[in-house]
């Protein structure tokens, strides 16, 4: 077996059965617009629904109020870091 008939393989494969959902959806939209952007909007929804969901974790983390937001809170931002003075 040659290099050239292993990556031929690997082409087979990825042509033939890894793609065969990419190819289906292909094949899809030419027959309804709507059935193949379908999965467009499915994962539009699912990404806006997480999005909502972490800002709102994040509007609830930030009205605990437990953290620290000066711009000198850590000592490699110099000498005069308020972290430096708690050590």
């Amino acid at each position: 077996m040659s290099w050239k008939g292993f990556f031929e393989g690997i082409q087979y494969i990825a042509e033939e059965y890894l793609f065969l959902p990419f190819n289906s959806m292909a094949n899809t939209e030419l027959t309804n617009w709507w059935t193949a952007n379908g999965v467009n909007w499915l994962f539009m929804i699912i990404c806006s629904v997480a999005i909502v969901y972490w800002m709102l974790q994040l509007k609830e983390h930030n009205a605990e109020g437990d953290e620290r937001r000066d711009a000198i809170s850590h000592g490699f931002l110099g000498k005069d870091s308020d972290l430096e003075h708690k050590l």
